[in-house]
């Protein structure tokens, strides 16, 4: 069996954001919500002071609150592992988003990217809005990723949530989940947590790990090596 996860390296992240970025961009991701984002941690009394970045995500865990509590199974384990969500089946409840210990899951209020269909400009007079760009190259949305809307609806319906899938899109195909793939320091490894010869498996053997949120009790398969 598969058990898919992935290996954040905190020696290497710079947090420059390239994940959040990259997740947006690959999985239609609205302004203001965010499958990939980060926590910051500030300790210390100057001028010995500690600042810590860590990037976040769903945790894809094994024993999943968000598949626990809804109604609906709309939010389910599937045979790698993986932590994904019928958009079909949800209803809307927020009960995963409740019970999320990590708050990683999204609510809805409109069609998601359905505001890329704004039609105020961010400079008045000067710059162009994004309904006159849609009027101009004659595209729906100024920018739409078709490749998301293998698996999952890619333009995700008012009233339902949604939330990182580990670019289950591309892994079913071979890839790497895209926040991997574009990270300019390689500080994050997605694989196999089962196949001791995988990377990941193998930074977790080199390397002292720990998750987010232990004390959960939901077992992530989002692991932390090292530290900066």
């Amino acid at each position: 069996m598969t058990r898919y996860g992935m290996v954040i390296d905190l020696h290497k992240c710079v947090g420059c954001g390239a994940c959040q970025i990259a997740c947006k961009k690959e999985n239609n991701v609205d302004t203001g919500m965010f499958w990939s984002h980060h926590l910051i941690e500030e300790s210390g009394v100057f001028p010995h002071v500690r600042h810590e970045y860590t990037p976040t995500m769903c945790n894809h865990c094994a024993d999943a609150e968000c598949v626990r509590v809804c109604p609906t199974s709309a939010m389910h384990k599937d045979e790698s592992g993986l932590t994904l969500h019928d958009a079909s089946r949800c209803i809307g409840c927020k009960s995963c988003m409740m019970a999320c210990p990590y708050s990683a899951v999204n609510f809805n209020r409109k069609d998601v990217p359905r505001s890329w269909d704004d039609d105020e400009a961010i400079i008045p007079g000067c710059t162009s809005t994004a309904k006159e760009q849609q009027d101009k190259t004659g595209l729906t949305v100024p920018y739409y990723n078709k490749d998301r809307a293998a698996t999952y609806p890619g333009v995700r319906e008012v009233g339902t949530v949604e939330k990182c899938t580990m670019c289950d899109h591309r892994v079913k195909v071979g890839l790497a989940p895209y926040c991997a793939e574009v990270c300019p320091a390689q500080a994050r490894v997605f694989g196999d947590l089962d196949d001791p010869q995988s990377q990941a498996s193998q930074l977790l053997a080199r390397y002292e790990s720990h998750v987010l949120k232990p004390e959960a009790g939901t077992h992530p398969a989002v692991h932390y090596v090292r530290g900066f």
